[in-house]
């Protein structure tokens, strides 16, 4: 018996973990067979015609386009900020996906929230998040605030979110980027962008103390944001602007390299869950400095957020040990593959 899985979350560029994981449940699901479309719910930077790629023009655009596809699971992905924009789709979600519909949220931080520490069975989002046949949290303080709604626990499942690759050798780094690299040692990457979540200036304004102790180094940030012109200016006025550089929005192929090829990634960040680049990175062995926000995973060097001494002190213990001292991560297929044997378990 063959399937048609409809998707629904953003859809790059930019590229983020809540579509890296759609992505890769996509590859999966037409791997042993099936069919997958996606209907992006955000705006995605540019616009590629795709087969089975959809990208309505407004939120009624959207809803005609899901009830238009004739599919037999759907599964709404949400990350960020579950807002009541976000508990509205959801709701039209349930109504459409008649008995066979899957919500993840991919937002690990989202158990810290208000809405989810009052989170009780009378609530409107509960009765919402109950509509769904199975929902997946991708850590377990989300199950829980799951069974705080009152959704049994025989609907949640826990199920990480990544599943990790290694760098296409056929892939070519932008020159500017690798003449940057090449130029700076170490090179440190930060993965994420150019938003307030992702701390960009706390970056930049430990460089400082970073260059100090490695006066050749260099700050490689990947992303793009509201914030670039702010960000800009800070690095312009910083006295070092030649050892940062604004990547932009980059192909997840290409980020794959400069994880693998950087000397450590920096991941400090005022609101976040389970980074897919720090999975990366630590798959490929690239020692990772992050943000303590309680769900790292083994093997990545804690500091406290807006601590510049304690990143930059970070910065030279894990660039002193080299990539032999990091802990390598495993690929995490088996979750993607557990993500389509729900799919046919609701079958």
């Amino acid at each position: 018996m063959t399937m048609h899985v409809l998707q629904l979350g953003p859809y790059p560029p930019p590229v983020g973990g809540v579509s890296r994981n759609m992505l890769a449940i996509r590859d999966e699901v037409m791997r042993q067979a099936h069919s997958c479309s996606i209907v992006a719910t955000t705006k995605s930077t540019e616009i590629i015609d795709e087969p089975n790629v959809y990208h309505p023009a407004s939120p009624l655009d959207l809803i005609k386009q899901i009830r238009a596809l004739k599919f037999d699971v759907l599964h709404l992905h949400v990350g960020g900020e579950i807002s009541g924009r976000v508990i509205w789709l959801a709701f039209i979600c349930s109504i459409i996906g008649n008995g066979k519909c899957v919500l993840t949220v991919h937002s690990g931080a989202y158990p810290q929230t208000e809405k989810a520490k009052a989170a009780h069975p009378n609530s409107i989002r509960g009765m919402i998040f109950r509509r769904f046949s199975r929902l997946i949290g991708v850590n377990d303080a989300i199950a829980g605030v799951f069974r705080s709604y009152g959704v049994p626990d025989d609907r949640i499942r826990v199920i990480l979110p990544y599943s990790l690759e290694e760098p296409d050798p056929s892939t070519t780094i932008p020159a500017e980027l690798k003449g940057f690299c090449d130029k700076h040692s170490p090179v440190l990457l930060a993965v994420g962008g150019l938003e307030k979540d992702y701390d960009p200036l706390f970056q930049i304004a430990t460089m400082n103390e970073i260059l100090a102790d490695f006066p050749n180094a260099g700050l490689m940030i990947v992303g793009d944001g509201s914030m670039r012109k702010e960000i800009r200016e800070a690095i312009d006025a910083s006295g070092y602007a030649d050892r940062i550089c604004l990547a932009g929005n980059v192909e997840h192929a290409v980020t794959l390299h400069l994880i693998n090829d950087s000397d450590a990634l920096l991941r400090t960040t005022l609101f976040d869950g389970d980074a897919i680049s720090v999975r990366e990175a630590l798959h490929l062995g690239t020692p990772v400095v992050a943000t303590d926000n309680g769900m790292r995973p083994e093997g990545v060097e804690l500091i406290e957020s807006g601590d510049r001494n304690g990143l930059a002190a970070a910065v030279k213990k894990v660039v002193s040990k080299g990539k032999n001292g990091a802990l390598k991560q495993e690929n995490g297929n088996e979750n993607i593959a557990a993500v389509v044997e729900l799919y046919k378990e609701l079958l």
